[in-house]
């Protein structure tokens, strides 16, 4: 790293006023503490019952994965500086922040996509469902999701590892982020503002094609159906999917297409951090109850959990 001018970082947060603070602190918590219970009860779901080790349900654990990485690399920190009153990080905490926060966002994106696939192929072509979609073909897709992801982060990342901080190191910010840490850089930083607005926007364009491509010859096929009982049942299945890529799709819409000004700046933190705390807590109830199978997969758990305590 060329930087010797900057050792630490300060991240502003949200606010100074401790009544805030406080309640910050317990939705954050509270936010925190259920997104990593429900995110881990789905992983244990998928992996321990045998109703749902199906392709759907091998992309929602990995899904439950991110949602948990990404909620751990950013609220925990942000909690203790909330709690201690230390807002100052170093700077290679920072740079492992940034880069692991857009690690499983990206991730998250093209996961998004695939799953989008998956629900297409279940619907448009059922009878070659698990031929299209087996195991070693699951494996890929997930693994493509991850390389796709470090290959759009990996060149920009590297490229602001030789970054100078010379007039100032407050980051206004809750969490080490692209955007304010160019601001505040003394070198030029044309060339990697450009890689990082290219790199978001190649991410979201590619994966919003494609699940809009996908849902549009579901909807398509669905429409075709003979029965309103059939048509349901094709929609429910598809329908925890879209709630999440419209929580997804419709927050980066309103943070990053629409103009952005300094007065929006508070707003734009305050959503993010919404976006980080509140949708991986909500994400896991939107499968388990619009899926009756992680239900009843869960309810049998509870009923075996509670006939080995009395054993």
């Amino acid at each position: 790293m060329r930087n010797r001018t900057v050792t630490t970082f300060i991240l502003l947060g949200l606010t100074d006023d401790i009544r805030l603070k406080i309640l910050l602190f317990l939705f954050l918590l509270l936010s925190y503490m259920l997104s990593f219970s429900g995110n881990i009860t789905i992983i244990t779901l998928t992996l321990t019952d045998p109703s749902l080790k199906t392709p759907m349900y091998i992309f929602l654990k990995n899904f439950s994965f991110l949602e948990i990485s990404l909620t751990t690399a950013c609220i925990p920190r942000f909690l203790y500086s909330i709690s201690s009153g230390d807002k100052s990080i170093t700077y290679t905490g920072c740079v492992a922040q940034l880069f692991f926060i857009d690690l499983f966002a990206a991730t998250e994106f093209f996961l998004l996509a695939v799953m989008s696939y998956d629900r297409y192929v279940a619907i448009c072509k059922p009878l070659h469902y698990m031929t299209i979609m087996n195991g070693r073909v699951c494996r890929n897709f997930i693994f493509f999701c991850w390389v796709a992801a470090l290959s759009i982060l990996v060149p920009p990342i590297s490229l602001g590892l030789g970054l100078d901080f010379c007039d100032s190191n407050i980051i206004d910010h809750f969490c080490c982020d692209a955007a304010p840490l160019l601001k505040i850089s003394c070198s030029d930083t044309w060339l990697l503002e450009q890689m990082v607005i290219a790199g978001a926007v190649l991410t979201f364009i590619i994966t919003f094609v494609c699940v809009v491509l996908s849902y549009v010859y579901i909807i398509k096929t669905i429409l075709r159906f003979p029965s309103a009982q059939q048509r349901k049942k094709a929609f429910s299945t598809c329908s925890s999917h879209m709630i999440v890529v419209s929580i997804t799709y419709g927050s980066c819409f309103f943070i990053y297409i629409k103009p952005s000004s300094r007065s929006d700046v508070a707003i734009n933190k305050g959503i993010s951090l919404l976006i980080i705390s509140v949708s991986p807590m909500l994400n896991p109830f939107i499968y388990a109850l619009r899926n009756k199978q992680v239900k009843q997969a869960f309810n049998y758990s509870i009923k075996k959990l509670v006939l080995l305590s009395k054993v």
